[in-house]
């Protein structure tokens, strides 16, 4: 059976905290994670309401020097936010400064509030899809070819270089279960795959359209790593497991929550990130939880 690893999602913002109070909890978080844990997420925003909030590459670059034990990853990066061109010499600069520890994940983005704020165009779902695959085209361009050229509908390079090429190669992470597009664009050109917050039986029937996309574009799905992000809550006390009425979290008791993640892991699972409502359920996890999979 294959093995399996754990992901932390930092927290961006917290209406509570300042930035300072923000970094602190953040590191404390991180400090409490034991081997299990290989990889630090942030997730890609501007702004929440007036929230004091962390911009995830300039905060990743930061905690990858700190902490050089860890992977980082964007879960994910907003294609429209950021040049393309300019986002893939970024990712390689960052690939090489970590030694190779850096994951790009990307998506077609959602939050039309903050795109309006920063006056960023937000254009029809179909057309931010077609975007981003204009985006992964380019990205994929400069990161294998020198100089690098790119004509599209919506992006251009022309004779572009990003040197040096990332060392090793990225990963390149999309996130999302939409079934006719974005998993179409997993099967073509992710190195790994995200899915969030669904229960396992809805995982595997987005695994099972993924695995059909793949067999039309002659893709092998087993060249894809699954990955898995839900919230976590693991408590023995029934009353401090929290569950929310929409979204599906990783809950229950430790035997539960480890029963729960087996599930996963049948279905191919082998990265699991998890965001955490405080600080004592990562503690009981990393003490009840994490060494089952060791």
């Amino acid at each position: 059976m294959a093995a399996i690893d754990f992901g932390l999602m930092l927290r961006p913002y917290d209406p509570d905290l300042s930035i300072n109070e923000l970094l602190t909890y953040n590191r404390q978080c991180i400090q409490a994670l034991s081997s299990g844990f290989t990889t630090l997420w942030l997730e890609d925003h501007l702004q929440w309401e007036d929230s004091d909030l962390l911009e995830s590459l300039t905060t990743l670059t930061f905690l990858a020097a700190d902490y050089p034990q860890l992977h980082v990853g964007t879960l994910v990066l907003d294609q429209s936010y950021r040049n393309p061109a300019l986002l893939a010499k970024m990712a390689a600069n960052l690939q090489i400064l970590t030694a190779g520890r850096f994951v790009l994940g990307i998506g077609a983005g959602w939050k039309e509030d903050e795109y309006r704020a920063y006056g960023y165009p937000f254009p029809d779902t179909k057309m931010r899809i077609d975007q981003l695959e204009e985006v992964i085209k380019i990205i994929r361009t400069m990161w294998s070819q020198r100089p690098a050229t790119f004509i599209g509908k919506y992006h251009q390079v022309r004779d572009a270089y990003c040197a040096p090429h990332p060392s090793p190669k990225i990963p390149l992470l999309i996130g999302g279960g939409g079934e006719k597009r974005i998993l179409r664009l997993v099967a073509r050109y992710a190195d790994w795959w995200n899915y969030n917050s669904s229960t396992v039986e809805e995982y595997a029937h987005k695994l099972n359209i993924l695995q059909q996309h793949c067999e039309e574009v002659g893709r092998d799905p087993a060249e894809i790593r699954l990955t898995y992000l839900a919230t976590l809550s693991v408590a023995e006390d029934p009353a401090r497991v929290l569950r929310h009425p929409q979204k599906h979290y990783i809950a229950g008791n430790a035997v539960e929550v480890i029963n729960e993640l087996e599930r996963f892991r049948d279905l191919g699972v082998t990265h699991f990130m998890f965001r955490i409502p405080d600080l004592e359920t990562l503690q009981h996890f990393v003490e009840a939880v994490a060494p089952h999979f060791a």
